[in-house]
């Protein structure tokens, strides 16, 4: 069956041409991204104990859960949590399968203590934090969807639409980059900068003003004064990663709500600010190329968590994402592309109801002359759709 795939020109100014850029990144520690990290750990866990137990993936969904804020008295040199950190494990989760019982209660708890021990450094997983796990079943409707997965073509679990752009604007390129740095090389040579940060960037014409908001930790700073010594790090730390990807103008700015007169600063006992006053949820922070890029096309859907088999709220926008970036890769002459894939509940998720692609064309070239090799990349990419699952249950591949 022929896939209907419409490839069409895209009327706009390029994003890099345009006057204002936003971008936006939530840390590993931020609590929407805890929620998110921990909401995919549970469903990789089950995906793997579900094959171990059953020979096959079975029906779940961890993609609803919450972080509610404790309480801390942070203090120079160490403090302390008041009121523990409330997690809320909610979602469904096949419990029993051919006369087989699934622990997917324990299981769920063991890997969000196992996620949080990896990720939050700082948290005593015996006294901050309370992990509460409330695993439902699945509507029948939805566990029949999913039933002939295990020897078909997977089935739609539900209408929706998955979307992805490609290549990254250099704003997007740094905070992506900027993230990572701080997580993989300057954390562990500083870890008096917590998990939790939030980086916005700003591009106004050809200047970019990167605003970090980032978590102090109170055990490995005496003062004030070795506070704003880290603040410093990393300022400089993040604009010498800006400058190695721009030559445009770069403003850094940390840490802006500080108040030094009054002593009001960025300071946690964990790392975190759901230690105190900031919830989170799944799928309320970035999309899973890892950024909130209100300048483009974007789903609303939480990719954390969401079973991937059949779930196209995940499967969708991952692949939309993995194929504009192929595109852009493989195909001379796109400036900038989008891919918009929509299902219908119940139908083979390798035949969607549209893959939409608009393309910006480069100058001095034709749509008509690289359309079928962009057809090509798209229909090869929904053909082997199934391989997707496995990076996902590997976690090879983003999902916040």
């Amino acid at each position: 069956m022929k896939r209907n795939i419409k490839v069409e020109a895209l009327q706009q100014i390029p994003l890099e041409q345009q006057e204002i850029e936003l971008v936006e990144r939530k840390c590993i520690g931020h609590p929407d991204s805890l929620a998110d990290g921990i909401a995919e750990s549970i469903s990789r866990s089950l995906s793997r104990a579900y094959l171990e137990e059953c020979g096959a993936i079975l029906h779940h969904n961890t993609d609803q859960g919450e972080v509610v804020a404790g309480e801390s008295r942070p203090k120079y040199g160490g403090g302390k949590i008041i009121r523990p950190i409330y997690m809320l494990l909610v979602g469904r989760a096949t419990k029993q399968f051919n006369g087989i019982h699934i622990p997917t209660d324990a299981i769920a708890l063991e890997a969000a203590r196992d996620y949080l021990s990896a990720t939050m450094t700082n948290l005593n997983l015996n006294r901050d934090i309370i992990i509460d796990c409330r695993l439902g079943t699945g509507s029948t409707d939805l566990r029949e969807v999913f039933k002939p997965c295990q020897e078909t073509t997977p089935r739609a679990n539900d209408t929706s639409f998955g979307v992805g752009h490609a290549p990254f604007s250099e704003t997007e390129t740094i905070v992506r980059e900027l993230s990572d740095f701080i997580d993989y090389t300057l954390r562990p040579k500083v870890p008096a900068i917590g998990q939790d940060i939030k980086i916005m960037g700003l591009r106004d014409g050809n200047t970019i003003t990167l605003t970090l908001a980032c978590a102090i930790v109170d055990r490995y700073c005496s003062g004030l004064p070795e506070y704003l010594e880290y603040k410093e790090v990393l300022k400089e730390q993040a604009g010498m990663v800006a400058k190695r990807l721009t030559s445009r103008k770069v403003v850094i700015d940390v840490n802006t709500a500080d108040d030094i007169d009054s002593g009001s600063v960025f300071l946690t006992a964990t790392g975190t600010s759901a230690e105190m006053g900031d919830d989170g949820s799944v799928g309320r922070g970035n999309r899973c190329n890892g950024l909130i890029t209100p300048n483009r096309p974007m789903s609303m859907e939480a990719t954390s968590g969401k079973n991937p088999i059949n779930h196209v709220g995940k499967i969708y926008n991952i692949l939309s994402t993995d194929l504009a970036q192929q595109c852009a890769r493989e195909v001379e002459g796109i400036e900038e592309i989008y891919i918009r894939l929509l299902s219908q509940i119940g139908k083979p998720i390798d035949q969607p109801l549209v893959a939409s692609v608009q393309v910006l064309v480069k100058p001095d070239f034709r749509l008509e002359t690289i359309s079928s090799d962009i057809e090509a990349i798209i229909d090869t990419g929904l053909a082997n759709i199934t391989c997707m699952t496995e990076k996902i249950i590997r976690g090879d591949v983003r999902t916040f």
